[in-house]
């Protein structure tokens, strides 16, 4: 389906677009935050794991700004984003074979590496068409929607994975719990989910037509109008601005996300059910702030709701490092929560209504570019601070120093119609 640019989605389309976020965040809740990479890392090690997300990170950072001019000119973005999210689901569902001994390293590390670059690419696709989807009015309320959807289909799979590792029985359903079965089902469980819940979007969720350009032209194109963008810049100042700014506290956000479940079991010494129950209870309260804040976000403006959010988190953060008792643990990380999900959408938000409207796809590759260009720096902090201290407290630090220096740099981005 196709609309002229200069149209709108009907409500079917929008909610079919903010549905893709339920659709896709089973995959960073359950694979790359709490259940595999806790997974993955008690047999591969803390090192090995933050290597992948550090050389996947590069490859996105790469990737999307080049990828995204090129679908800017070819016009269409659902079948970049079809190739991407169905690859996703595909690697994911494989993750079943990942048998938790050493030999299977390589491939557990591969497998997430490239589906975690799929997921990030595709992310930045389905960004891009925000503007094209809803009324400038109204980016904040959806862009905060679709991420309180997220949450809320991320804490759906939480709660199936918590009934079935507690109270499910492995060998009822043919599942060898001394392979851990049962955990690494979780892996096509997931697949599925984001295969089935995209859906939507490609059916239903109009997608700008195409320019009629070949492909090679396209590229062609596209890489010389992301070189002519890198090289002026200037002229694009303030989304500058913004983009290095987001570069420190979306780092600081990705780390929290990533090592949110190896902290809470080697700080806390959580074990899975634990962890699993600390997930929901993040995913409820990020869930209840990102819808909370949809409204807020177009009544005050994106840069004041980021500004909010990330002092909220920094702050919380800093207080979550220094208090041992597990139910201090689950309060702090509950309030710091809720703060989460507006950072994250009014920052897509921000970028929508900053980038030029023909060069949304190139722009939100850049918006990618600057969430992956330093994501290996706070994961390395963590992992060396780790390696000399035997102490992922203070590693942990690095996190509420990386998003304040982002919040500093924030404080000067002028957004369109409110500075």
């Amino acid at each position: 389906m196709a609309s002229d640019s200069s149209q709108k989605a009907s409500k079917l389309g929008v909610w079919s677009w903010a549905f893709y976020d339920w659709a896709n965040s089973a995959f960073t809740t359950v694979i790359m935050t709490f259940i595999f990479a806790k997974y993955i890392e008690s047999f591969a090690g803390t090192a090995q794991w933050t290597q992948m997300l550090t050389l996947s990170g590069l490859a996105i950072a790469f990737l999307a700004p080049i990828l995204g001019s090129i679908a800017d000119h070819g016009g269409r973005r659902k079948p970049w984003l079809f190739v991407l999210t169905w690859t996703m689901g595909i690697l994911t569902c494989c993750l079943w074979f990942v048998e938790p001994n050493e030999s299977f390293i390589p491939m557990a590390l591969l497998l997430v590496g490239i589906a975690n670059i799929c997921f990030e690419l595709g992310v930045a696709f389905n960004n891009s068409m925000l503007t094209d989807v809803v009324e400038e009015k109204q980016i904040g309320r959806w862009s905060g929607l679709a991420w309180g959807l997220g949450y809320i289909g991320g804490l759906l799979i939480l709660i199936l994975c918590l009934v079935f590792i507690k109270f499910g029985d492995p060998a009822s359903l043919g599942l060898d719990a001394d392979k851990l079965e049962h955990i690494r089902i979780m892996g096509p469980i997931v697949g599925i989910w984001v295969i089935l819940f995209s859906i939507p979007l490609f059916l239903f969720t109009p997608d700008k037509p195409s320019t009629g350009k070949s492909t090679m032209q396209a590229v062609s194109l596209g890489l010389s109008t992301l070189w002519q963008t890198l090289k002026s810049l200037r002229e694009y100042k303030n989304i500058a601005v913004f983009l290095l700014g987001r570069m420190f506290y979306a780092d600081g956000l990705a780390t929290l996300f990533t090592m949110g479940g190896i902290f809470a079991a080697k700080a806390y010494g959580m074990n899975d059910e634990e962890v699993l129950t600390f997930a929901i209870v993040l995913n409820i309260t990020a869930g209840a702030g990102a819808i909370a804040f949809a409204w807020i976000d177009d009544k005050i403006g994106s840069k004041t709701t980021i500004i909010i959010s990330v002092s909220a988190i920094i702050v919380l953060g800093s207080f979550l490092l220094f208090f041992e008792a597990k139910t201090t643990f689950y309060i702090l990380a509950a309030l710091l929560g809720i703060f989460i999900g507006p950072a994250q959408s009014a920052s897509r938000a921000l970028m929508a209504r900053l980038a030029p409207k023909d060069m949304q796809t190139e722009m939100f590759g850049l918006y990618a570019f600057s969430g992956k260009a330093t994501a290996f720096v706070a994961p390395a902090i963590v992992t060396i601070v780790m390696a000399y201290t035997d102490n992922i407290r203070i590693g942990m630090v690095a996190i509420p120093v990386l998003m304040l220096i982002g919040l500093i740099i924030i404080l000067r981005v002028k957004e369109p119609g409110r500075d």
